[in-house]
């Protein structure tokens, strides 16, 4: 009991100081790695009109305000009436705030938190075969790899390219293994207001005497042997000689070198004992 109070009362007097604003708060176990990346690019993103934020003082809940920035980049706050926050990133409108607060004698040592509650006028919009497909806050101009990686990355099951519109309306097809390997001419910069899409890739089917039938995504150049091998390679009953493949319904004479198109259907056929 003795210990507790002894916390307690130190606890209080770093309140009363002003002192547990430095005191981090203690983080979650295990944080996932997509909401980390999120939170840092906040930290420089730029309100604008019609952003939603929530402004509010710790231990003050008669301050705390949810508004949307208005075409002329001001809201209404309490007690400071009418200010600008376009512009400003959330730290530096909160920083702003505290101060006026502080010096208009309304509180001591305000602890300021500003929120972007919704994103309406800097952001990209991310969609198709990504981990996290949605809106994408841009407080700078980011590479289109980069904007990929803060959305988790490609699904497997999407497309070896990614289409990008421009709010110009111009289209760009860039394939992604420039994306990864060429130089700044192959991965351009995206600009607010900018979509990119990853459609799903084109697939294949296999079934039959094969370990791993179904469906898969399509690589370039994939022959028939390299398919067998998607699918886990052949059953113990499974025979080369008696696979047949076909293509808009037709079959077709192929070898293990034939090169699989889109929507193929290989069937692979049992041996004879």
């Amino acid at each position: 009991m003795r210990t507790t109070t002894a916390w307690l009362l130190a606890a209080a007097s770093l309140w009363a100081t002003g002192a547990v604003a430095q005191v981090p708060a203690a983080a979650p176990a295990e944080q996932p790695a997509l909401a980390s990346q999120e939170k840092d690019a906040l930290k420089g993103y730029i309100l604008g009109p019609d952003d939603v934020i929530e402004v509010d003082v710790l231990g003050q809940p008669e301050f705390k305000t949810r508004a949307r920035i208005r075409t002329d980049g001001m809201i209404a706050l309490p007690f400071l009436g009418e200010v600008k926050a376009s512009g400003m990133t959330p730290i530096s409108f909160g920083d702003m705030i505290g101060e006026r607060l502080k010096a208009g004698g309304f509180y001591a040592k305000p602890i300021m938190n500003v929120e972007v509650v919704s994103f309406a006028s800097r952001y990209v919009i991310v969609l198709g075969q990504i981990a996290s497909p949605g809106l994408q806050p841009v407080d700078r101009s980011y590479r289109v790899s980069e904007v990929i990686a803060r959305a988790g990355g490609l699904r497997e099951t999407g497309a070896d390219y990614v289409i990008v519109r421009r709010a110009s309306g111009e289209e760009l097809k860039l394939p992604f293994e420039k994306l990864a390997a060429g130089g700044p001419e192959d991965d351009p910069m995206i600009q607010p207001g900018d979509k990119l899409f990853v459609p799903q890739a084109d697939l294949f089917y296999i079934y039959g005497q094969i370990n791993a039938p179904g469906a898969y995504p399509l690589k370039p150049g994939m022959t028939l042997r390299k398919v067998i091998a998607r699918g886990g390679g052949l059953t113990q009953s499974g025979s080369e000689k008696r696979i047949k493949v076909y293509h808009d319904g037709e079959e077709l004479k192929v070898n293990l070198d034939h090169v699989i198109a889109a929507g193929d259907v290989v069937v692979v056929g049992e041996r004879v004992f």
